[in-house]
């Protein structure tokens, strides 16, 4: 799937982020004014913190950063794996504690790649003229899908949002100008969360297996990604009309630091234009959110400027992973 090569029809207007407070691992969520706690923090929402409360402190950001409002949108999406419920889908709560308009807002689950899923779906309906604003949102708070007793899993696995408004293009050049996706249902089990579905509905039985938890085949994963990030970033590179040396930035989610460097060596990328890694932000542990996460902060802080090219790299549960081109 992607995007209109070389002559973008639809942009990044305005983005925004929202990460809850830092909290060791295997401990209770922090408090206001807690310490932080070294490399085994990570970001954990508050007790009555919900992925929708999220989702709409990084909307806000987002619609400000764009200049519009909420009566504006035309459609909300939300990308996540650890809603708010079943049903309905959290976007209509972040409808409504947006106070949006009735449009259309629906969920969208792709694990952690779950955000370019979301920015290739807003791309095609502004693409093809039928919408101008849409709110797209990645969002997941998976501190409480993690075992408790699994420390290695919740040191990859925190909570997060991160948001973008995407509407036309001005015409100059900037824009999305690729998205490539896949995914391999044969690698189902590498990364699930198989209690409480049609499949297993919960039982006294499973619940004392921890079939609610996140069960994560970290090696595997890992290894999904060094196979294939790099052929899913060329292939967007190739389809946006631009080489590896043509990157100015390159924000990928994975919280392991050798796989991040062996992606970027195999771009020819410099170590220091890799963003939203392994930083004292978690943004990389935030899942659903981490690439627009860390795609936010680097916009505020000046490092991503316009007219730079940025590729976004994401692999997650599916397995299913993908790729996106923005030209800022």
């Amino acid at each position: 799937m992607t995007s209109v090569a070389r002559n973008p029809r639809a942009r990044i207007l305005g983005t925004g982020r929202s990460l809850p407070l830092v909290a060791p691992v295997g401990a209770a969520p922090a408090t206001p004014g807690a310490p932080e706690d070294g490399s085994a923090d990570r970001r954990c929402a508050g007790p009555g913190e919900a992925t929708s409360d999220l989702a709409v402190r990084a909307a806000k950001a987002a619609l400000d950063a764009a200049g519009v409002g909420p009566g504006d949108l035309e459609m909300i999406l939300v990308a996540t794996s650890s809603g708010d419920a079943p049903m309905p889908a959290t976007a209509v709560y972040v409808q409504r504690k947006l106070g949006a308009e009735l449009i259309p807002s629906f969920d969208l689950s792709a694990s952690l790649t779950g955000f370019l899923y979301g920015l290739s779906v807003a791309d095609q309906f502004v693409t093809a003229g039928t919408m101008k604003r849409i709110l797209v949102v990645g969002a997941d708070l998976l501190s409480r899908r993690v075992d408790p007793r699994d420390r290695a899993s919740a040191l990859f696995f925190g909570d997060g949002a991160g948001a973008v408004v995407v509407g036309p293009a001005a015409g100059d050049g900037r824009g999305i100008l690729s998205v490539r996706l896949r995914a391999d249902g044969r690698k189902a089990d590498v990364l699930q969360l198989p209690g409480g579905g049609s499949a297993e509905p919960l039982t006294a039985e499973r619940l004392s297996d921890g079939r609610q938890y996140l069960r994560a085949k970290l090696p595997e994963l890992r290894q999904a990604a060094d196979e294939r990030l790099g052929a899913q970033a060329l292939s967007a590179l190739d389809a946006a009309g631009l080489a590896p040396a043509d990157v100015d930035w390159v924000i990928v989610h994975h919280a392991d630091g050798h796989l991040v460097a062996s992606l970027a060596e195999r771009l020819g990328c410099p170590a220091e234009r890799v963003l939203g890694v392994v930083d004292e932000s978690g943004a990389a542990r935030a899942s659903a959110g981490s690439v627009a996460i860390a795609l936010d902060q680097a916009l505020r802080d000046g490092r991503v400027r316009p007219g730079q090219a940025v590729l976004l790299c994401a692999l997650g549960g599916g397995l299913a992973w993908g790729s996106a081109v923005l030209r800022m």
